[in-house]
């Protein structure tokens, strides 16, 4: 039993598996949180809000068959963007629904936060940096999702050391720590390090429940570090991409002239869906199993790590 603050969520290992785009759904929430961890997706993996209702009728209908361990709760992402038209529609199907846990991304906004936490929800929110910690420890998040330097998709550049030690120093709420993170050992040194949890996304790509087409499993296992390249050049916000996907596109990932977007050509090649993004921690990726066997061994490691 994890315990933080005011609430307590029964957990094999403190792990949450990042909601992602194209590649989180249903299978692999629901074998995440009955294999122990929290198992998250995005709300626009779908692409209606009826969709995403039917999602989640989905994941708490196979939850809810029982079991002899204990099942860990899952969670939505939901972007709080002016640009995102499903916002309304998809927070009041969350509502209705009572997601146990939201995660807030690209945006902060205060009736998001109230909606969920009325009826019990936990919101935790997105940051690459200070700035955007400050800010949403003032609105009220019960969390903070640190993304630091070499995480997967639209990560930051601080440094986990400062970045959890800072946000710490003004914020008594949960902080997760995202970056990087691919054993049993590294979540044993993110809880050393002061956070509560940890915060796995490119490590679950490469599961057999994951949504990601086979060459971008295989890609992973066949990439380390000095695969990865740092670029807003992709979808506008610096990210990490694997390198691979981006010589497959037809483009140069080495040219200098970052302000400017890549050139995909004829505009059949799109960012996410055949650009690959990675974290840097993919050079300990070395098999595809499934979702249980993965925190199987997540929680050995962990285990023996403590002791």
């Amino acid at each position: 039993m994890l315990k933080n603050g005011s609430f307590a969520w029964d957990l094999r290992v403190p792990v949450i598996a990042a909601p992602m785009f194209l590649v989180s759904g249903p299978d692999l929430v629901v074998e995440a949180c009955r294999a122990g961890i929290v198992g998250t997706f995005p709300a626009l993996n779908q692409r209606t809000s009826d969709g995403y209702a039917a999602w989640l009728d989905e994941i708490e209908g196979r939850l809810a068959v029982p079991s002899s361990e204990a099942i860990a709760p899952f969670g939505v992402n939901l972007v709080v963007h002016r640009n995102n038209e499903r916002l309304a529609a998809d927070l009041r199907i969350t509502v209705e629904h009572r997601v146990p846990l939201v995660i807030t991304s690209l945006g902060i906004d205060a009736g998001v936060i109230e909606a969920i936490q009325a009826y019990g929800g936990r919101v935790f929110h997105d940051v690459v940096t200070l700035r955007h910690a400050e800010k949403a420890a003032a609105a009220g998040v019960d969390g903070l999702i640190a993304v630091c330097a070499g995480a997967g998709g639209h990560g930051g550049l601080l440094n986990p050391f400062a970045f959890v030690s800072e946000i710490r120093s003004f914020f008594d709420g949960t902080i997760v720590l995202g970056g990087a993170i691919s054993t049993g050992r590294q979540v044993a040194a993110a809880r050393m390090l002061g956070a509560d949890f940890a915060y796995m996304g490119t490590r679950f790509i490469a599961t057999r429940e994951s949504m990601a087409p086979d060459g971008y499993k295989a890609m992973l296992v066949a990439s380390t570090a000095a695969a990865i390249v740092y670029t807003p050049a992709v979808s506008g916000v610096p990210g990490n991409f694997l390198r691979p996907s981006l010589l497959a596109a037809g483009v140069d990932p080495d040219r200098t002239e970052r302000a400017e977007a890549f050139d995909f050509g004829t505009g059949e090649i799109k960012a996410w869906r055949d650009v690959w993004s990675a974290g840097q921690g993919v050079g300990q990726i070395r098999d595809i199993p499934t979702t249980a066997a993965l925190v199987a061994a997540l929680a050995d490691d962990y285990q023996a790590a403590r002791s």
